[in-house]
């Protein structure tokens, strides 16, 4: 474990570097602001508000996601200014947690984000601890930061959802050092002796059957016969509160209302008033533009992109006015404020920088104000002779056979299989010879969209709310 050591001790190193990297929903503090410490009646005010919690997606994801919870938190009084989420540089694991690999992330780097985003919220606040929220491997990114990075000193709470604490596997022969690898170095060494932390309080909430990277068998990673040597009990942690969500899949242990209300009941200490999102009294929308790069997502900001937002006839997603909002993303990616109404269907027009690619993605109504609306820019669909495609997307929950209705125009969506839930979302193909308006349906919920077959550079994607 001699190289583990030496990691522990550059994580602290980088940890204390890394105080002044940018973060998403938290303004950079100046150097002057930094050294301007609260005085002792704005600590003891920011004492006794409401604990700052700081929400952390998981692999390959970005803040956005946690909207609705964030909603939920809000409808049941907590301050919004004291509700974070962050957008980790480079979300997608390296092969193994030693490894540098262009636009992938080591364990190290994802704590020294956090370690970094946290501190802005606590210089911005006043508190002095934060609550911590991760969905899958922002889990294994928070234990390592409270863990191995100091954060034990900063933090109250650590609520871990769907995370792979002892491993999507645990097998001595398949990629031995990946750090979902339950017999890796990594997960022992994060595991070894206690698995919680002295002084803070840990819940684990995981599903009872149906998360993807939970099964005793490969099956629902395209290998039925493999034995996984992990199941349902994976996410679990000795020493914490551990609760078991009936029902959920991966995404939805963690987004999901059943997540929110043990979320709010362990941080707050009483039940949640409410489950629902309640409409806000005014409407005021914002978030980042970032890319892909080699194929996998940045959560970068990306300057120079050009956002337009278009308000939709509902039934038939045509455009009903001229643009309602337009914006040149700055450095920081931010493509707002928009002030939206509660009511209209939007469509919102996203182009690179050079025009490349432009996305098309259509939202339900926003019943509520948010800063993490975030758009992820895709390299180029490989183009079909005389055809247009529409995606359409469920990124708070997946999408499985025997519990969804997942369709485009009435027709069943391909590829969304029998069983555990494995997809979060459905592309069909539609022929080129005219624009024409298609309607995506998963459950109860519709989105009409427009297709534009007249440029292939346009994607068109219904960006489903529902978890």
């Amino acid at each position: 474990m001699r190289w583990w050591a030496s990691r522990v001790a550059r994580t602290r190193a980088l940890l204390a570097l890394s105080v002044a990297t940018p973060g998403a929903m938290v303004t950079p503090l100046t150097a002057q602001q930094a050294a301007q410490r609260p005085a002792p009646a704005r600590r003891s005010a920011a004492a006794a508000a409401p604990i700052p919690i700081v929400f952390v997606h998981g692999n390959g994801d970005h803040a956005g996601l946690w909207d609705n919870t964030i909603w939920r938190f809000e409808s049941n009084g907590y301050p919004r200014d004291r509700l974070f989420a962050v957008d980790l540089p480079h979300p997608s694991a390296s092969s193994t947690p030693t490894a540098r690999e262009s636009n992938r992330s080591t364990p190290e780097d994802q704590a020294a984000a956090l370690a970094a985003f946290v501190t802005r919220v606590l210089l911005r606040t006043g508190a002095n601890r934060v609550a911590l929220v991760g969905s899958s491997r922002g889990g294994l990114t928070m234990r390592h930061y409270v863990r191995f990075g100091g954060g034990a000193a900063h933090v109250s709470h650590v609520i871990t959802c769907g995370t792979p604490n002892h491993g999507v596997m645990a097998l001595a022969t398949m990629t031995p050092e990946s750090e979902f690898n339950g017999l890796s170095p990594y997960l022992r060494a994060l595991n070894a002796g206690s698995e919680v932390v002295a002084g803070v309080r840990f819940l684990a909430l995981r599903s009872d059957s149906l998360d993807k990277y939970a099964q005793p068998t490969g099956a629902a990673m395209g290998a039925p016969t493999m034995a996984t040597g992990v199941d349902a009990r994976s996410p679990a942690l000795a020493g914490a509160t551990n609760v078991v969500l009936p029902g959920t899949d991966h995404r939805e242990v963690a987004f999901g209302a059943a997540a929110f209300a043990a979320q709010y009941r362990f941080i707050v200490g009483r039940p949640a008033r409410t489950l629902a999102i309640v409409p806000d009294s005014a409407v005021v929308l914002d978030g980042m533009v970032s890319a892909n790069a080699g194929g996998q997502p940045t959560n970068v900001p990306l300057a120079r992109a050009v956002v337009t937002v278009h308000e939709v006839d509902a039934a038939s997603g045509v455009r009903t006015r001229v643009a309602v909002h337009r914006a040149v993303t700055r450095d920081d990616g931010r493509w707002g404020p928009f002030r939206a109404s509660a009511t209209a269907r939007y469509e919102f027009e996203v182009a690179m920088p050079d025009s490349s690619v432009i996305l098309h993605v259509y939202r339900s109504s926003f019943s509520r104000s948010s800063a993490v609306v975030n758009f992820r820019l895709p390299a180029p669909l490989a183009p079909r002779r005389d055809s247009v495609s529409v995606l359409m997307t469920r990124p708070r929950g997946y999408l499985g056979a025997s519990r969804d209705t997942v369709h485009f125009d009435g027709v069943p969506a391909a590829g969304i299989t029998p069983g555990v839930p494995t997809v979060d979302r459905a592309l069909r193909w539609f022929a080129a010879d005219t624009a024409r308006t298609v309607r995506a349906t998963i459950n109860a919920e519709t989105i009409v969209v427009r297709t534009h077959p007249q440029d292939r550079r346009r994607l068109v994607v219904a960006e489903f709310q529902q978890e």
